[in-house]
């Protein structure tokens, strides 16, 4: 039997429990938090006076904060690419009515992701501090010119990938609730805080589909997770860019941003690596092929080898001025 098939085999193994996967790691829609319970509220007598306090707290929110502030809303936002790329994953079918239960879980989880972006962009509309004319091109741009993560249609490979990122995105958002809370906007550190919540909440889920994997096919998923890990997770927003520049021009920029104010950074990164290492105890896995054996052991190593280069790199001091966000705003 070839890979392709057993892989297929193994998602409709794992598909008979999407059911639970929805509502253990899933909200109700009637239950879960949306955008308006922490934003002004557009109904209420008091809407301007909140909008205004709401704009006064945000003035004392620096430089590099609002850069990577707009670079995670902006990666929110780009939700159409990763549901289109999460629904050509070989075992989710979408045709015909609703598909099969990951489809399902793929619709689910997005609902519950777009909330996200849409929570961020009108806090950054409302704030008056940055251009959102410049913002909204750069999301076109970003949907417009899609992703590539090194995945292809494999299932394993993407589960790698979502157990990791979505376990970046809530160091991301929290480093953030934390910073907001720290220079006095309480509101928009409840915001992130919420937002990680759900981030954790995904991880939990996308990391226990690999455990299961693991379970029942031990050596194509330590190949897979050593693929993954050999070529790097490339973020969401790796092909971002502003008006007029170049595919991935401000990627590097943005995550300079975020490094320099310790929302993210290259030791995260290996954080990420090791404890998706010992969440999965891939040294205790057995009955592994003399090549994934070899695949585990590099795996083991990796994170050691990664720390020593990541005490390497040296970011500039200068931050770069974007057009998301005009100094003379601020």
């Amino acid at each position: 039997m070839s890979i392709k098939n057993i892989r297929l085999e193994v998602m409709q193994f794992l598909e008979k429990n999407v059911d639970s996967f929805v509502d253990q790691y899933l909200i109700p829609v009637e239950k879960i938090w949306q955008p308006s319970d922490f934003l002004p509220n557009s109904e209420g007598e008091n809407f301007f006076e909140e909008v205004k306090e709401l704009r006064e707290i945000a003035k004392d929110l620096p430089y590099d904060f609002w850069v990577t502030l707009v670079g995670d809303t902006i990666t929110e936002e780009a939700l159409p690419t990763y549901e289109s790329w999460l629904m050509d994953v070989e075992g989710i079918d979408q045709v015909e009515g609703k598909g099969n239960g990951w489809s399902k879980w793929i619709r689910q989880w997005t609902g519950e992701e777009n909330r996200h972006g849409d929570m961020l962009n009108k806090y950054l509309y409302l704030s008056g501090r940055v251009n959102m004319r410049e913002i909204e091109i750069t999301t076109q741009h970003l949907i417009n010119d899609g992703f590539d993560i090194g995945t292809g249609s494999d299932p394993y490979k993407n589960f790698v990938y979502t157990s990791f990122q979505e376990l970046a995105t809530y160091v991301s958002h929290n480093r953030v609730a934390q910073m907001a809370k720290k220079y006095g906007d309480n509101k928009l550190s409840k915001m992130c805080k919420m937002i990680a919540g759900d981030e954790m909440r995904h991880h939990h889920a996308y990391s226990e589909f690999v455990n299961r994997i693991f379970q029942v096919d031990p050596s194509e998923m330590m190949l897979a997770f050593q693929y993954m890990m050999k070529q790097k997770i490339v973020m969401p927003a790796h092909f971002l860019r502003e008006s007029g520049q170049k595919i991935s021009s401000a990627f590097e920029q943005f995550s300079d941003s975020a490094q320099r104010i310790g929302v993210y950074t290259a030791n995260d990164y290996v954080d990420i690596m090791q404890k998706l290492i010992d969440k999965w105890e891939i040294d205790k896995i057995s009955g592994l092929t003399d090549e994934a054996e070899k695949a585990r052991d590099y795996l083991m190593k990796l994170p050691g080898r990664m720390a020593r280069i990541s005490e390497r790199i040296v970011i500039p001091q200068e931050s770069h001025i974007f057009k998301w966000v005009e100094p003379a705003r601020l």
